[in-house]
């Protein structure tokens, strides 16, 4: 791996995203919705279905919520939603690639294209920046002060149960899998009793551009402006970030 903190980045922003709950609860019904549509309503037949009803509880979804979206999508008057993805530079030269989900592509696309110009950024060309980013999955467990299991043990359970790379910091373990094994070895890691944060499909830069001091304001506002898009379900982006004092 390259060495890039996904997690580090994650909680630079978490507190901002957990006071817009229902936004994350509207932009996981699509998710669920898409999930439904490609694979049925039965989580135990439809792996990626499962995963992100875990994603939903993780960020304490309404059980009445992901059963309106399951159904939503199961229903032949639902709405067409379509997977749309955008490239592009950041301030600084930053890399961002934007997976988007809607029901007006042209709609989405202007609100897109204004979060990056409006903040001394441009959207690329398709293929211009996706290159940069490897598909993975994606799995985080806290370190918590009553866990007593070491990295090299958290690194012998990964192998076992099929993940491909650990990483580790004060506040948690990063687990990085091939995308179809990351059932796999989110079940085989939780049957060995750990309590995982969050099991996800994600994009994970292969190198980071360091932000310039000058930028990381300007940065932080266009990610913040996509990320409030309704339409929009997910934003990465290739930064290295400053560490915080």
């Amino acid at each position: 791996m390259s060495g890039h903190s996904k997690w580090h980045n994650i909680q630079g922003r978490k507190n901002a995203q957990d006071a817009k709950r229902g936004k994350i609860f509207q932009k996981i019904s699509r998710e669920l919705f898409m999930a439904v549509k490609a694979g049925g309503p039965d989580p135990d037949s439809n792996s990626n279905l499962r995963l992100i009803m875990d994603k939903a509880k993780a960020a304490n979804m309404p059980k009445d919520n992901i059963k309106r979206a399951v159904a939503k999508g199961s229903g032949s008057d639902a709405a067409n939603y379509e997977e749309v993805t955008y490239e592009g530079y950041g301030p600084g030269g930053i890399a961002v690639l934007v997976h988007a989900l809607t029901d007006n592509k042209n709609r989405t696309a202007a609100a897109v294209r204004s979060a990056f110009t409006h903040h001394g950024g441009a959207l690329a060309a398709t293929g211009a920046v996706s290159y940069m980013f490897d598909r993975k999955g994606y799995i985080v467990i806290n370190r918590t002060d009553d866990m007593d299991t070491d990295e090299d043990t958290m690194l012998m359970d990964v192998l076992d149960a099929g993940g491909d790379d650990l990483q580790s910091s004060d506040e948690a373990f990063e687990i990085y899998t091939d995308p179809k094994q990351l059932a796999q070895v989110r079940d085989a890691l939780e049957a060995k009793g750990y309590n995982l944060e969050s099991a996800e499909l994600t994009m994970i830069p292969e190198t980071l551009t360091d932000v310039p001091e000058d930028k990381l304001e300007k940065l932080q506002h266009m990610l913040e402006e996509l990320e409030d898009n309704d339409d929009v379900a997910d934003v990465y982006e290739a930064a290295n970030f400053p560490d915080e004092d």
